[in-house]
């Protein structure tokens, strides 16, 4: 039996290097953001926090669970992987990210920022065949990432992008009032 194996892409398309300057965010009809400390133990409960404080706040009730599952896959991933440029592996540190909220009438925005630039992948599996259905998921399943497919299934859109300063952001989009027009 033949098995292929999917190529190994990045998992969204890049947008362009993406500046998060001041007079950016004030586009958006409502912003919060926090700066977090990547190693405290805390980092990923602040920010679930902070997600479900914004929404609460912000009337969006109904995005609570998906939004706060989101923040915390991203946010999982910043504290995991995310290994600021320049540093080599091994060297300890401040480590920082950053979680934004942007909303407009027709959208929630979810930024999360990180000091590394390596462009954030989809797990790669094999194919799928009617024979390999039959295999246990933990043959078929990859062992990490499946936290990014879970945040494009239960966002609208998701993409990430360099920043100027160096690291990147990953975004991921909520449409609103029944989409965007």
């Amino acid at each position: 039996m033949e098995t292929r194996t999917a190529v190994h892409e990045p998992f969204l398309r890049t947008a362009g290097r993406t500046p998060l300057e001041p007079a950016s965010l004030s586009a958006a009809e409502r912003f919060r953001a926090v700066v977090l400390d990547a190693n405290s133990p805390d980092t990923a409960r602040i920010a679930r926090r902070t997600a479900a404080e914004v929404l609460r706040d912000w009337g969006l009730c109904h995005l609570v669970d998906n939004v706060t599952l989101c923040v915390s896959e991203l946010v999982g991933n910043a504290v995991h992987h995310a290994i600021p440029d320049g540093w080599q592996d091994g060297l300890g540190g401040e480590r920082h990210l950053s979680v934004a909220f942007r909303a407009w009438p027709k959208w929630l925005f979810v930024e999360v920022c990180d000091q590394d630039s390596t462009p954030p992948m989809l797990p790669v599996g094999d194919l799928l065949t009617p024979l390999s259905s039959a295999a246990s998921p933990e043959m078929t399943l990859p062992d990490n990432g499946r936290g990014l497919l879970i945040v494009q299934n239960l966002s609208d859109a998701t993409w990430w992008a360099p920043r100027d300063t160096g690291g990147k952001s990953v975004f991921c989009r909520f449409d609103l009032n029944g989409g965007a027009g």
